[in-house]
C-alpha cells in the first residue's frame, strides 16, 4: 500500500550509487567480458552481471572467475592479473553507457529543493566513483561522496555510513539511506539510518521487497516526496 507524503523527517540524505541512481550495468559487463577475453575465457551475459554487482570491483572479478555469487565470501583477493585487467577495461568505458534510472534526476532536485545535504555511499572504488559522478551529471548534487576504499570496511559494514553522518554534523538517526540492496539495508540499519529501498537494482539476485526497511520507494523522486527536513 502506497503511503501518503511526507512520513519521515530528516536532516541529510545518504544514497546508493550503481542500482539506486545509475544503471551502470552496460559499462560493468563490457569490462567484464573485456577482462575474460584477456585470460582466454568465454564472455558471461548481462544477467550475470546484473546478479554478481554489488560488493565491489574485487569481489565483481572473484564472482566472475568462479562464475557463482559465493565467491565474494572467500576472503583471498582476486588473481592481480585478473583485476588489473578489468580496472583497465573499466576505466575506458566507465560512464559511457551508465544512465539515470527513472525518476533520480527529478528526485535529487525535489531533495535539493529542501535544503537537504546530499551524499554517495558506494562500493565503488574512488577513481572510478569521481569519473562516474561527474560523466553522470549527479556530481553538483553531492556533499559527502563515500567511495568503496576510503575506508577499512565497506558495505555492508555501518562505517561509511556512520563516517558520512560525521561529515554532515548529524547522527545517523537523523538521517535517510536509499539503496537497492540487502548491503545497504545492513549498513544503513547497523548504523542506525532510516532505509528506504528501490525494488529495480542489483542485489544479487533477491527481492528487496522482503528485507524490513522503513519503505519501499518506486523511485528516488518518490522518496523524495514522503520525507521533509527536520
Amino acid at each position: 500500500m502506497k503511503l501518503s507524503a511526507p512520513q519521515w523527517s530528516v536532516r541529510a540524505v545518504l544514497l546508493d550509487l550503481d542500482g539506486t541512481l545509475l544503471d551502470t550495468v552496460l559499462d560493468l559487463h563490457a569490462a567484464a567480458n573485456g577482462m575474460l577475453a584477456d585470460l582466454g575465457r568465454p564472455a558471461v551475459a548481462i544477467e550475470d552481471i546484473r546478479a554478481y554487482v554489488g560488493r565491489g570491483i574485487p569481489n565483481l572479478v572473484k564472482r566472475l572467475l568462479a562464475g557463482k555469487l559465493e565467491a565474494a565470501d572467500d576472503p583471498a583477493p582476486p588473481p592481480a592479473d585478473a583485476l588489473a585487467s578489468f580496472k583497465q577495461h573499466y576505466a575506458e568505458v566507465n560512464g559511457r553507457a551508465a544512465k539515470p534510472f527513472p525518476g533520480v534526476m527529478a528526485g535529487l532536485q525535489a531533495l535539493k529543493a529542501k535544503a537537504l545535504p546530499l551524499g554517495i555511499v558506494t562500493n565503488k572504488a574512488g577513481a572510478f566513483t569521481s569519473v562516474l559522478l561527474e560523466r553522470a551529471g549527479l556530481a553538483r548534487y553531492m556533499d559527502v561522496v563515500v567511495a568503496g576504499d576510503l575506508l577499512p570496511k565497506p558495505k555492508p559494514d555501518p562505517m561509511p555510513v556512520i563516517w558520512a553522518c560525521g561529515r554532515f554534523g548529524v547522527t545517523p538517526a537523523e538521517v535517510l539511506l536509499i539503496g537497492d540492496s540487502v548491503h545497504d539495508f545492513k549498513a544503513g540499519q547497523s548504523a542506525g539510518c532510516k532505509v528506504f529501498l528501490v525494488p529495480y537494482g542489483y542485489n544479487e539476485g533477491q527481492d528487496v521487497r522482503g528485507l524490513a526497511c522503513d519503505a519501499i520507494v518506486a523511485s528516488i523522486e518518490d522518496a523524495a516526496s514522503r520525507i521533509t527536513k527536520t
